[in-house]
């Protein structure tokens, strides 16, 4: 790991000036966003994060997050992984998924790969943090990150739960935000205050992640609160579609975790009602996208010794083609050690291209870095080689590709001239230091 980082999307942040939250070209900010703060919980919440003994660098390493409110409502989210670790699936299939009261962490170890065991001890992980926080087991999550096929260490972790809820605080969240962190360079986390039709919520969320990082999810954890009133299935529709948007539409490695959980929880203590199907609903919910879309970014841009954030959108006639193509391009080794290097390297998109459709045959192919056309059908179009080269130098670069031939008459819902789908994905650059981290991940 580097010792002096480079700051996300070439900022360099100091102690009286950090680096705005909202930096990316590619997140359009709401207008009903009316603050931003880089933390503070809302109202009805508590968090603490504690060192335990799991990481012998003693750093935190168990985090607790607690909402007040006994009618507290919520929703998650979790790994499609066909080995998903038992927080996952004791979090999943035993508790009230629509009325989470507490989050637990464990960072440094994924309790992943453990057995049966590995759910016994989940479950006491589980009754230890509803003991601390006086809520009931079902109404606790509980998530983990870290190393995979390694015991976690009872013998310290229930001593740090209880710990951890001694020491629950209404300012606790960056406690909180340290003790779920593992190979993270920087923080992922603001505050946004929402103006809705009855007053003002705050919408706060924290998240980690560098690497195993993979649309289905993407190693990442990502705890959303607020002080908004909302119904248990407009929490669960809110989290679902920004989830989809956001954290499913990033790869830094192309590696699914075993333990990507996302959790959503409104306290109510605002009093601020948000009514399904209403324009406070879709006020919230912009706020919420731009919110997650963000930090999926921010995950993107840490990316384990990243420099550059590259986006591709994908037009073609064919939905799921767009987006085999997109994950395709995404996760190829030879397009993201080009854009490590600032390369605008065409060639490379185009036999990730080939890689993914069916063959042999020709495919009309399009593609444009930042914006400039350098491949038409299939073949160089002309262009400023200089000029690009200079525009791929960037924290951010655009990709777009086209696949097949544009809608000719208008139909299936396209103009004439317009492809009748697209597919969108950001993913990090590969270079030295990703292989450097991940050699020496266990040792």
């Amino acid at each position: 790991m580097p010792e002096t980082p480079a700051a996300p999307y070439g900022a360099t942040p100091t102690p009286d000036e950090p680096p705005p939250f909202f930096r990316s070209r590619w997140v359009e900010v709401p207008d009903s966003v009316i603050r931003v703060h880089s933390r503070g919980l809302p109202r009805g919440f508590r968090a603490a994060g504690v060192h335990a003994g799991i990481k012998p660098s003693g750093r935190h390493d168990v985090a607790l997050l607690t909402c007040d409110a006994p009618d507290a409502v919520s929703a998650a989210r979790f790994t499609r992984s066909g080995t998903a670790a038992p927080p996952v699936l004791v979090t999943r299939e035993t508790s009230r998924l629509e009325a989470l009261r507490t989050v637990v962490v464990t960072s440094g170890n994924a309790n992943a790969g453990t057995g049966r065991d590995g759910f016994d001890v989940a479950r006491q992980v589980r009754s230890a943090a509803a003991e601390a926080t006086g809520v009931d087991d079902d109404r606790v999550a509980i998530a983990a990150t870290g190393v995979i096929g390694v015991p976690l260490p009872m013998d310290v972790v229930p001593a740090g739960v209880a710990l951890a809820g001694r020491e629950l605080r209404a300012d606790g969240d960056d406690a909180f935000r340290q003790g779920i962190e593992t190979t993270d360079l920087f923080p992922k986390t603001a505050t946004l205050r929402v103006a809705l039709s009855g007053g003002s919520v705050t919408l706060h969320a924290v998240c980690k992640g560098a690497g195993m990082i993979q649309p289905s999810f993407a190693t990442m954890l990502c705890f959303v609160t607020t002080d908004a009133v909302l119904e248990p299935r407009t929490a669960d529709l809110l989290l679902g579609v920004t989830v989809k948007r956001s954290f499913d539409r990033i790869t830094v490695d192309g590696q699914l975790s075993t333990s990507d959980t996302a959790v959503l929880i409104a306290s109510g203590a605002s009093g601020v009602r948000v009514e399904p199907e209403s324009a406070d609903e879709q006020r919230f919910g912009l706020a919420l996208d731009a919110l997650l879309r963000q930090l999926a970014l921010l995950i993107v841009a840490d990316g384990e010794g990243a420099r550059r954030v590259g986006r591709v959108v994908v037009k073609g006639p064919d939905g799921p083609a767009c987006e085999r193509v997109a994950r395709q391009i995404g996760n190829s080794p030879l397009v993201k050690t080009a854009l490590y290097g600032g390369d605008p390297n065409w060639g490379r998109i185009v036999q990730a291209v080939g890689a993914v459709l069916p063959g042999p045959r020709l495919t009309p192919i399009g593609v444009r870095i930042e914006g400039v056309e350098v491949c038409r059908d299939g073949q160089e179009a002309p262009f400023d080689r200089a000029a690009l080269e200079a525009l791929v130098q960037g924290p951010e670069v655009d990709y777009e590709v086209t696949i097949g031939s544009p809608t000719v008459d208008g139909g299936a819902g396209a103009a004439a001239g317009a492809f009748a789908n697209e597919s969108e994905l950001y993913f990090s650059d590969l270079g030295h230091e990703y292989v450097t981290l991940n050699a020496e991940y266990t040792t």
